[in-house]
């Protein structure tokens, strides 16, 4: 799980009710326990969100919303020293030989690249396949994150049109003068759900959806290179030199030199 969008998320709340407690005590949170606000801005956010985009796409956001809060980003380190390794063995043994390594790779995508190199697949065929995989994941997750920020828009919206509807109620049938800052703070109760939900959960989980994003097809470009490199016969120097420039300077320190196909464990890169 990503501990900094859930963390982020319950420390303003706690900020929040600190600060009304400390305020007001425990009869400060009475304004806010207001249900018909809450439905208001939630209700006519889905609403909303409904008429811009197909019934599926708003069904598939639980999956959306869970991938932003539980995936972690895969490390590239990994993936190098895998290609590197590939390589080696390719190498020495050939491509046929990979095949028994197929069922120890967990990426899908990468052992499925693998997968077309041991099946002899040519170097445009490749690239091609692969490519259009990640074209319509970019999309897939293009249409999450229009999701999350059209959401962050709306919500405060219908803060707002909550905040107008409840102060019409209340001037349309007011008889006691003592009673309208009472009703003034439920209304804008509903002001208070639609910011809070817009800036805090909507727009920042579209902000981290795209980052994950941009993560994942990272991973993706990386392994189309490595692939490629390895279809091609690339030595296994090389494949680690072209692969290190997508790292960071701290994790290509992980990567380990290249081993000549065929040299001891211990034995020094030529």
């Amino acid at each position: 799980m990503d501990i900094a969008t859930v963390a982020g998320i319950l420390v303003f709340l706690g900020l929040t009710v600190s600060a009304i407690f400390i305020s007001e005590g425990p009869a400060g949170f009475k304004p806010f326990m207001n249900m018909e606000a809450l439905l208001m801005v939630m209700g006519g956010t889905l609403c909303a969100t409904l008429v811009n985009y197909p019934l599926g796409q708003v069904v598939g956001l639980g999956k959306v919303i869970k991938k932003t809060l539980m995936s972690q980003g895969e490390d590239t380190s990994d993936i190098v020293v895998t290609f590197v390794n590939l390589s080696q063995k390719a190498k020495r043994d050939g491509f046929l030989a990979l095949q028994a390594d197929l069922k120890n790779i967990k990426n899908d995508f990468l052992r499925r690249g693998v997968q077309l190199v041991v099946d002899g697949a040519d170097h445009e065929f490749i690239r091609g396949m692969l490519e259009t995989e990640i074209g319509f994941i970019r999309e897939r997750h293009k249409v999450g994150q229009e999701i999350l920020n059209a959401m962050g828009t709306y919500s405060p919206a219908f803060g707002i049109i909550g905040t107008v509807l409840g102060m019409i109620l209340m001037l349309s049938s007011i008889d006691d003068v003592a009673a309208v800052p009472r009703r003034m703070a439920l209304a804008l109760a509903a002001a208070f759900y639609g910011l809070g939900s817009g800036y805090l959960i909507f727009l920042p989980m579209g902000g981290k959806l795209r980052r994950r994003s941009e993560e994942e097809l990272l991973v993706k470009e990386i392994i189309i290179r490595g692939v490629l490199l390895l279809q091609s016969g690339a030595t296994p120097s090389v494949v680690e030199a072209n692969l290190k420039a997508y790292l960071e300077p701290s994790k290509r320190l992980i990567v380990k030199p290249a081993q000549p196909a065929g040299a001891a464990p211990g034995a020094p890169a030529a």
